[in-house]
């Protein structure tokens, strides 16, 4: 089963599901941990009859669900289709779907050199080293990739890329501005957009879009 591009996904029309790092995220307010485990059990045995494996975190007072086909390496129709049962699992209990309230954090670090260092942080972390970045093996914790850099002082040497729905980039641009920040570079929008801190620490927004 192939895996499905960005654009595939947003054409699903998944109302309450985002496209993030890692596969299909949505957050459902279930307004109590019981009605959450209600649910988390009912997502479970939808998930054994289709011989799929998702990724249920149960918490006060909601349920992050993430979808993703480990064995085609992405978003596949088969996580479409288990989102759809999903939703409709959860509108029949009354609980709203908040997928644009999920972000996934990735940590980037601005190396001249990352085959210097990639080993020190694969042990430090407890991490995995999967081509030129480090993983945690449950995916539980952010990755972390090395990005070429040049070797002149000063430079940060760490950056966070936030990744988000599409329709959350603006309104956190705007908060961000507000807040005394500035936008240092949008050439690569809708992609990523570039923007640093009052003291000039940079942090990135990405987007699936216009992405391979």
């Amino acid at each position: 089963m192939g895996t499905l591009t960005g654009q595939q996904i947003a054409d699903a029309g998944l109302t309450g599901w985002v496209y993030l790092p890692g596969g299909l995220h949505t957050r459902i307010a279930t307004g109590s941990f019981a009605a959450g485990l209600a649910l988390a059990n009912r997502i479970g045995a939808a998930a054994e009859e289709q011989g799929h494996h998702p990724d249920v975190d149960l918490r006060y007072p909601h349920v992050d669900v993430r979808l993703t086909s480990h064995d085609a390496g992405g978003v596949t129709e088969r996580d479409v289709r288990l989102a759809r049962d999903i939703s409709a699992f959860a509108a029949e209990a009354g609980h709203a779907l908040q997928g644009t309230s999920r972000a996934v954090i990735e940590l980037a670090l601005d190396s001249p050199d990352h085959h210097e260092v990639i080993d020190f942080y694969t042990a430090t972390l407890g991490y995995r080293a999967q081509d030129d970045e480090v993983r945690d093996p449950a995916e539980a914790l952010p990755p972390v990739w090395f990005q070429q850099s040049g070797s002149e002082e000063p430079r940060q040497r760490w950056h966070l890329d936030v990744w988000v729905d599409p329709s959350q980039v603006q309104p956190r641009i705007d908060a961000a501005l507000a807040a005394g920040g500035r936008l240092v570079d949008d050439g690569a929008a809708p992609s990523f957009w570039v923007l640093a801190d009052a003291q000039g620490n940079r942090i990135c927004l990405c987007t699936w879009q216009e992405r391979a």
